[in-house]
C-alpha cells in the first residue's frame, strides 16, 4: 500500500510521535524506515548532519519507499541528505537511488566501489547502475575497511567492504572468541551480499552495527578467531533476519553481544524460521527484540512481543509504520514503535 494511502489514524500517530521528538530532540536518533523487507536506515546526528543507510526497492515499489523515506526525514527536520551509504547494489537496498535523488538533495555518495555487473548479467541491474553513477557523479566516496565516514557528531567507521573486512580489532575487540570452536565454516560467497559494506556507529557509550547483507564466510573473518568488532549497544541483525541462512554466523551474533537489535524483516522476508529467531534470543544479554514486520514464517512463541513489532499486517495491507531510536549523550537510548507508541529504555553498558 502506497505511503499516500495511509489511514487518517495512523499520520495522526505519525504526526503526534513527530511532535513529540521535535519538542525535546534528543542528541542522535536513528529512524528504521519500512520498506517491506529492504534497507533504509535514516542516522540524524547532534550536529544535525544526516545520513541515509540504503534506499529500499527499486521500481515499481521505488516511489513507495522513497515516499516513506521522505516523511521520516520531514519528521527528523530534515530538508536534505548529507551522506548516502549504500551497503550494496542489491534491488532492495540500492534499487530507489534514482527516485529519492529526484526526491531531495544528497551531499555525498559512500559506496564499496562498482558494481560487478557480471555477476548479475541482469539489464535491468545494468540500467540501475547507471542511474546510481548519473545521481553520484563528482560526489562518491569509495571506502575501505577501517576507513572514517566524516559525519559529525559521531564516529562511523567502516567494517567490511567490497569483500574485505578489518584487519584490526576496533571497539575493544581482539580478544580470543570462544564461539569460534567447532563452529560451522561456509564457502567463500561471491555475490553481492558478500561485498556488503558495513559500519560501526559510536555516540559515546552507545555504538550501533549496521553490516547490509553481510555473508557467513565475511562474519566468521570478523568474529573469528578474535572478535574484531567488540560489544554493541544496538544491532541491525544482518540480511534481513539471517534470510536463507546466507548470514548469520553464530560466532559473530554471540560474540558482539547487543543489548537491543531490530530486524528489517518483511512479513515473507527475513526471519524465516523459528531458529532464526531462537539465534536472537539466546544472544547473552539481550534486552529487546525489535521487529519491522511480523514475521509470518513463525507462531506467536517465534515472533517478538506484539508490541514491538512495527508492522502486523501482510505487504498488501501495510502502513509503513517505523522504529526509532532516540540516544542521550549518557548513553540511554529509547526505542519507539509509530505503530502504538510503544517505548521501551535501556542504558548502553
Amino acid at each position: 500500500m502506497s505511503q499516500s494511502r495511509l489511514s487518517v489514524a495512523a499520520l495522526a500517530c505519525l504526526l503526534t510521535l513527530g511532535q513529540a521528538s521535535a519538542n525535546a530532540a534528543p542528541a542522535l536518533q536513528i529512524y528504521f524506515i519500512d520498506v517491506e523487507g529492504g534497507g533504509a536506515t535514516l542516522v540524524v546526528t547532534p550536529t544535525g548532519e544526516s545520513m541515509l543507510i540504503d534506499t529500499g526497492n527499486a521500481p515499481p515499489n521505488a516511489e513507495r519507499d522513497t515516499k516513506r523515506i521522505y516523511a521520516a526525514m520531514q519528521l527528523a527536520g530534515l530538508k536534505k541528505l548529507n551522506y548516502l551509504f549504500i551497503t550494496h547494489y542489491d534491488t532492495d537496498h540500492a534499487g530507489g537511488v534514482a527516485t529519492l535523488a529526484k526526491m531531495t538533495s544528497i551531499g555525498k555518495f559512500v559506496d564499496h566501489g562498482d558494481m560487478d555487473t557480471a555477476w548479475f548479467q541482469n539489464p535491468n541491474y545494468d540500467e540501475r547502475w547507471k542511474n546510481y553513477l548519473a545521481a553520484s557523479s563528482g560526489k562518491r566516496i569509495i571506502v575501505k575497511p577501517g576507513d572514517v565516514v566524516p559525519l559529525k557528531g559521531v564516529r562511523v567507521q567502516v567494517v567490511s567492504a567490497n569483500g574485505e573486512v578489518l584487519a584490526k580489532p576496533i571497539n575493544g575487540g581482539g580478544g580470543p572468541n570462544p564461539y569460534c570452536d567447532n563452529a560451522e565454516q561456509k564457502e567463500p560467497d561471491k555475490s553481492e551480499n558478500s561485498r556488503s559494506a558495513g559500519l560501526l556507529l559510536t555516540y559515546g557509550k552507545f555504538k550501533f552495527l549496521d553490516v547490509g547483507d553481510l555473508t557467513w564466510d565475511k562474519e566468521m573473518a570478523l568474529a573469528c578467531p578474535v572478535n574484531k568488532l567488540g560489544k554493541v549497544s544496538l544491532y541491525q541483525v544482518t540480511h534481513h533476519g539471517f534470510w536463507h541462512n546466507v548470514s548469520g554466523a553464530p560466532p559473530h551474533v554471540m560474540a558482539i553481544q547487543p543489548q537491543v537489535v531490530v530486524v528489517n524483516n518483511g512479513p515473507r522476508k527475513g526471519f524465516d524460521g523459528p531458529e532464526k529467531f531462537e539465534k536472537v534470543a539466546k544472544i547473552p544479554g539481550i534486552e529487546g527484540i525489535w521487529q519491522g514486520h511480523l514475521s509470518l514464517f513463525n507462531d506467536k512463541d517465534h515472533n517478538t512481543k506484539e508490541d514491538m513489532i512495527a508492522n502486523l499486517e501482510s505487504s498488501e495491507q501495510c502502513q509503513g509504520h517505523w522504529i526509532k531510536v532516540a540516544i542521550e549523550s549518557n548513553g540511554k537510548f529509547t526505542v519507539t514503535n509509530s505503530r502504538n507508541g510503544f517505548s521501551q529504555t535501556y542504558q548502553a553498558r
